[in-house]
């Protein structure tokens, strides 16, 4: 099979820049499915020229970096103008290999759509398309300080919506918005869960895990992990944090905030705003900021974590909120997108309807004060992670993408 993702590479750390739960996705549905007997090759635009044009990723797994436009400096919101020259390469790379080389196209982003739905009718194959965020969910949501998703963008998802064979949305939420929002046939739209890796996200020594970080025994610890942007929101927390400590000042000493990633999005325009945030709202003295790390020595820090938050005005699935159950964190989450369906209220961690610091710090207070009603939650979010697999996740995308290839099928015949 052909998987495209053109904007970010699963190659990339996820964490930082436009790398974010959307590689992890890549990265381990392609290696489960290649278990599976399936060669998948992977496809995305060259951010470098020390990269090799091909790279092994997994057995029967291969990324192809694509020379599209310069290596660096290019926006999201430019790439648009390296879609031929990327559809071109994408399209005489498999020109070199026998014919009907390819059974399916998978692309995951609209960008990538665009590439999938020329690919689709150019090879025969079925075009089974992954949004992972849209236009007008983010546009109705927008953060403060955030920028609206161009109008390029809505038509190109339109366009992507309108071509796929079968699109494949997170949660039973994302599905209605396609079909309410994208007007997508409902016959056409299969919900299956991303999952997490539980040999890597899995409970460990919490003593151990802070003292590999520098963190004290007794440390009250409430972790952000993710891309610093006005959309996964760390702002929030900060100034929940800050609220937090007018209430209850005696909590200074053992508090920490790690705030682990990198700038990324509009977030790159001012890299340094929310230390300067720490700054001006007194509580730099418990922020730490922590580059991107591997999922490894991310797990350790979600061990480490007394809550992990996750304030984003938007997320279609939550990668971040399952690998931190996973781990036996409990997690306070917005009540928004994907959210809802990874994070169970009240007995894995809680929901928060609005992004007010002041409701913020109201539902972090209990989780931080009560050891007992913290454990409950801890074990909890054990068990509501058990639910997602991502061998389950790519048994169901292989059915789905059987189911794409007779919708294309029928359509061919009719």
């Amino acid at each position: 099979m052909a998987m495209i993702s053109l904007h970010t590479s699963p190659l990339d750390q996820p964490g930082t820049g436009d790398a974010g739960g959307m590689n992890v996705y890549v990265v381990e549905v392609a290696r489960r499915l290649a278990a599976r007997g399936i060669e998948v090759d992977i496809f995305t635009r060259a951010t470098s020229s020390l990269l090799d044009p091909v790279v092994p990723l997994a057995d029967g797994v291969q990324v192809t970096n694509v020379h599209a436009g310069p290596f660096e400096g290019l926006t999201k919101d430019e790439l648009p103008g390296q879609l031929c020259v990327f559809a071109r390469e994408v399209l005489r790379a498999e020109a070199a290999q026998p014919l009907g080389h390819y059974d399916v196209v998978h692309s995951h982003y609209w960008l990538s759509g665009q590439v999938g739905a020329l690919a689709r009718d150019r090879w025969g194959v079925p075009l089974v398309h992954s949004m992972h965020t849209m236009a007008k969910v983010k546009n109705e949501a927008l953060a403060e300080g955030d920028k609206p998703e161009p109008a390029a963008r809505v038509i190109g998802e339109e366009q992507v919506v309108e071509a796929a064979d079968v699109l494949l949305a997170n949660t039973d939420l994302e599905a209605k918005q396609l079909i309410n929002l994208y007007d997508a046939e409902p016959a056409r739209v299969e919900v299956v869960h991303p999952g997490v890796d539980t040999t890597v996200f899995r409970p460990q020594d919490q003593a151990a895990a802070r003292a590999a970080r520098g963190i004290s025994a007794d440390a009250l610890v409430l972790l952000f992990a993710g891309r610093i942007q006005p959309l996964k929101a760390p702002d929030v927390l900060l100034q929940a944090t800050a609220e937090l400590l007018r209430l209850r000042p005696e909590l200074r000493r053992r508090l920490v905030v790690p705030i682990v990633g990198g700038p990324s999005g509009s977030g790159l325009e001012r890299p340094t705003a929310l230390a300067n945030l720490a700054e001006e709202l007194g509580i730099a003295d418990v922020v730490r900021f922590v580059p991107p790390v591997p999922q490894h020595d991310l797990a350790g820090w979600y061990s480490a974590a007394t809550l992990v938050a996750v304030p984003s005005y938007n997320e279609s699935f939550g990668l971040v909120a399952v690998e931190a159950q996973a781990s036996g964190a409990p997690v306070v989450a917005a009540a928004v997108g994907g959210l809802t369906t990874v994070v169970r209220h009240g007995r894995s961690g809680l929901l928060v309807d609005t992004h007010d610091p002041v409701d913020w710090a109201r539902a972090l207070e209990p989780v931080v004060l009560d050891p007992a009603y913290r454990n409950r939650l801890a074990a909890g979010a054990v068990e509501q992670a058990r639910l997602f697999s991502w061998d389950a996740t790519a048994a169901q995308t292989l059915a789905v993408y059987e189911r794409a290839d007779s919708f294309m099928r029928e359509a061919v015949a009719g």
